[in-house]
């Protein structure tokens, strides 16, 4: 079964984190814990049971509550759903780094590994640019070289 858990906004990682630690020092029959990107202040637990969820929650600082109805499969399917965005970069695109830790920097596409969703950029504005593989996600084209 699937438990939704409240939590502090911000804090979901972390309410997870305790919850698996409590888990792992106790034992208790608890399979998965995870936070889905779109909703804000819920962690989601696979459990054998009500119970288990409520001894693992027990104490952790920013658990705010279960909810005592388990949540349908079909509810979360969207949030544990992988969708992978296909993003076309070729070399000489202009791109915007959207990810740490070079934030906001412009840079130059030099190379891309579609295979290991990858881009070797350059930095426009250092002094020396030096060659940084960044994951393709971090990456938004602002100007296609064509």
């Amino acid at each position: 079964m699937i438990y939704a858990v409240r939590t502090t906004l911000g804090r979901e990682a972390s309410v997870v984190e305790n919850i698996a630690r409590a888990t792992r020092k106790f034992s208790y029959a608890v399979y998965s814990a995870f936070v889905p990107k779109d909703v804000k202040g819920y962690v989601f637990v696979e459990a054998q049971s009500l119970d288990d969820v409520r001894s693992a929650v027990a104490g952790i600082h920013n658990a705010r509550g279960v909810v005592d109805t388990p949540v349908e499969m079909k509810d979360v399917e969207t949030a544990i759903e992988s969708k992978q965005v296909e993003i076309t970069l070729k070399k000489g695109d202009l791109v915007e780094i959207v990810g740490d830790p070079f934030r906001g920097e412009k840079a130059k596409v030099i190379r891309v590994d579609s295979v290991k969703r990858e881009a070797t950029v350059e930095m426009i504005e250092a002094a020396i640019p030096i060659p940084t593989t960044l994951p393709i996600e971090t990456l938004r084209l602002i100007k296609s070289s064509e």
